[in-house]
């Protein structure tokens, strides 16, 4: 059995139907990442970037793809295939601007968990609302501290 299909055994179950909603494994959300910092993306580049086989890039970008998170962006042709967030919703009216804030800071644990409960304590009233204002949008919100990588 390929790495690939044993991926899809995981994600699919015995059944071939969905075990759990994208993107909730951390290949399709590291590369979610990688593509909202870089705009385009190949399976090659993001294996590079990753560490991963670009096969298991590929699969994993060809399922956010038939989930319709992404999309394939524009090419001169070749075998290589970047791809893109897709960000066109027909659902809404109107379009929210994406703010993004990316920072690599060097904290201790509890500092880790004191700004991680700063970032709750922010998101908080938003999330208790039982009305919202005029003109609201869905938004998501996603905040992600985790160890970065040493370099050798």
């Amino acid at each position: 059995m390929t790495e690939e299909e044993v991926i899809e055994e995981e994600v699919t179950g015995a059944a071939g139907r969905a075990a759990r909603p994208l993107p909730d494994h951390p290949v399709r959300i590291a590369l979610l990442d990688l593509l909202a910092e870089l705009g385009t993306l190949t399976s090659s580049q993001a294996a590079a970037r990753l560490g991963h086989s670009s096969g298991l890039c590929s699969f994993h970008l060809r399922q956010l793809a038939r989930h319709g998170l992404i999309e394939e962006a524009s090419h001169s042709g070749g075998r290589a295939r970047p791809w893109r967030l897709r960000w066109d919703d027909p659902r809404q009216s109107v379009r929210v601007t994406e703010r993004t804030l990316s920072a690599a800071l060097h904290l201790t644990p509890d500092e880790t968990d004191a700004l991680a409960a700063g970032i709750q304590e922010l998101i908080a009233p938003y999330e208790r609302r039982r009305h919202h204002p005029a003109g609201a949008e869905p938004v998501a919100a996603t905040v992600r501290l985790r160890p970065l990588p040493h370099p050798a």
